[in-house]
């Protein structure tokens, strides 16, 4: 089907969908046998993803991200491009429960505790007795890179589910399913959260009334007011604050004419075209220009031009995200060249810097495109007794097996005395997969007595071995 373009609100791409339609995108993603993975994104979503790089890169790259509050739907009407309607995880699953039923889906619940899992189980098979419900486990708890992740998989693949439905707590399960999907090879993998609890009766649902105001936080606070009150109030806080400073800025924006003129196409660099967006980039033209760009992405390296761009709104950055996206799957270049400081400052409000290949001169995009498909290279030089091997690009769970195995050819090449370094310095990212890596080389170089250190990781790096809290580990001075 035909999906409307993303709303980028804090720079989290929304899905602009409603509830029959976010059930039609899942069944064409069943139907595909390819590994998809989503999430029900609510407020504290993106209060976490403001200071958890990871987090904000996945929903970033997630297939699909769904509006779960009305407050992130009244934000998108407070910003102009309004969002048609909450789809929460709580509402969803029950739906897709009952659509698996009719359709023959087989389903597999991971997550919760040992007895709310078995408890969702026992009340869905009562509830579709047709259904499917092909595995239910609890894992021990346990941290995310400590996790038996090898006997999830196997009892995943053992069971062949068309959905997953992953109840880790945010963003644990984000993280997980981020680092398995693919290999898991389910068509729809999604973090689930409480509904497991709901599912088991553990936790009731708010009346009909407040799920439709948007007041049902207020019930789930009550229930758990220890635990939730103290989120609530932080999430309101930043949550509101940031948004009024994204209002703000689009504000100041739109009080400059903005021209209306289509953006101009010109190929100067064999397999590379070059787009010069126009001086305002809303959901007017978006509209107008959405498929001669998605056109230019699917068929090869691209370059826009942001230059003349004075405006965007979040319709508009939700486009350079899908578009942005979609390079990456097709292994294709994309870069952002020249962006005017409205662009720029629109980038920073929304934390997407990062996610962006920005050069700041068309001669810089051009030597960029080439190289910026989101993989991972490693070049390896040695001097006197130190061996460095240089990694650049993405770390990410789709670069990590390739990198490992070039890397730990070269670990057990090492000479008897020799030291080893690992350059981080042109890493762009690396998530929980590729930390992981970084662990077991440390406790290889351990085992083996090789000196193993890594040097020179970016901000971005930092705050993902922060986060898992393993930087102490990772970046303490290797053994003599």
């Amino acid at each position: 089907m035909n999906r409307r373009d993303p709303i980028a609100i804090l720079g989290v791409p929304f899905d602009n969908v409603t509830t029959p339609e976010t059930l039609a995108i899942i069944a064409e993603m069943i139907a595909s046998g390819q590994p998809h993975c989503a999430a029900t994104a609510n407020v504290d979503f993106i209060v976490q993803a403001l200071e958890d790089v990871e987090l904000r890169r996945i929903l970033f790259d997630m297939h699909l991200v769904l509006a779960d509050g009305m407050p992130i739907v009244w934000a998108s009407r407070f910003l102009g491009n309004p969002l048609p309607e909450r789809v929460t995880g709580s509402g969803l699953i029950p739906l897709l429960l009952a659509e698996a039923e009719r359709r023959g889906w087989r389903v597999f619940f991971l997550g919760g505790t040992e007895a709310s899992v078995a408890q969702a189980a026992e009340k869905t098979r009562a509830k579709h007795p047709q259904l499917k419900l092909v595995g239910a486990y609890s894992p021990p708890f346990n941290r995310l890179l400590e996790m038996d992740h090898e006997e999830i998989l196997r009892r995943i693949h053992e069971a062949r589910p068309d959905i997953l439905l992953v109840a880790f707590g945010c963003p644990k399960q984000e993280k997980w399913i981020n680092m398995h999907y693919r290999s898991a090879g389910v068509p729809f993998s999604v973090g689930v959260g409480a509904t497991i609890d709901f599912l088991a009766g553990t936790f009731k649902r708010a009346p009909v009334w407040m799920q439709k105001t948007g007041t049902e936080w207020i019930f789930r606070m009550l229930q758990e007011p220890r635990r939730l009150v103290k989120r609530y109030g932080k999430d309101l806080w930043v949550f509101g604050r940031v948004i009024l400073r994204q209002w703000w800025h689009l504000k100041q924006w739109k009080k400059s004419p903005a021209a209306v003129a289509p953006s101009a196409v010109r190929t100067d660099l064999p397999g590379v075209v070059i787009i010069k967006l126009p001086e305002s980039l809303g959901a007017a033209e978006v509209q107008r220009l959405r498929g001669d760009w998605q056109k230019a992405v699917e068929a090869q390296d691209v370059i826009f031009d942001l230059a003349a761009t004075r405006m965007t709104d979040s319709t508009g950055m939700g486009l350079l995200i899908r578009l942005r996206k979609r390079s990456r799957e097709l292994g294709h270049g994309m870069v952002l060249v020249s962006p005017s400081p409205q662009m720029q400052a629109a980038l920073a409000l929304m934390k997407l810097t990062d996610f962006f290949a920005v050069e700041t001169n068309l001669p810089a995009a051009r030597l960029r495109v080439k190289t910026e498909t989101g993989g991972a290279q490693l070049s390896v030089q040695t001097r006197a007794a130190t061996v460095t091997i240089r990694w650049q690009g993405d770390v990410t769970a789709e670069t990590t097996p390739d990198l490992a195995a070039r890397t730990e050819a070269q670990l057990k090449r090492v000479a008897t005395g020799q030291q080893v370094v690992i350059d981080l310095d042109s890493v762009a990212f690396v998530d929980s997969t590729g930390v992981g890596l970084m662990v077991r080389l440390r406790k290889y170089a351990l085992r083996n007595q090789v000196s193993l250190a890594f040097e020179h990781p970016n901000a971005n790096v930092l705050n993902v071995m922060r986060l898992l809290k393993i930087e102490e580990f990772l970046l303490s001075p290797p053994s003599p």
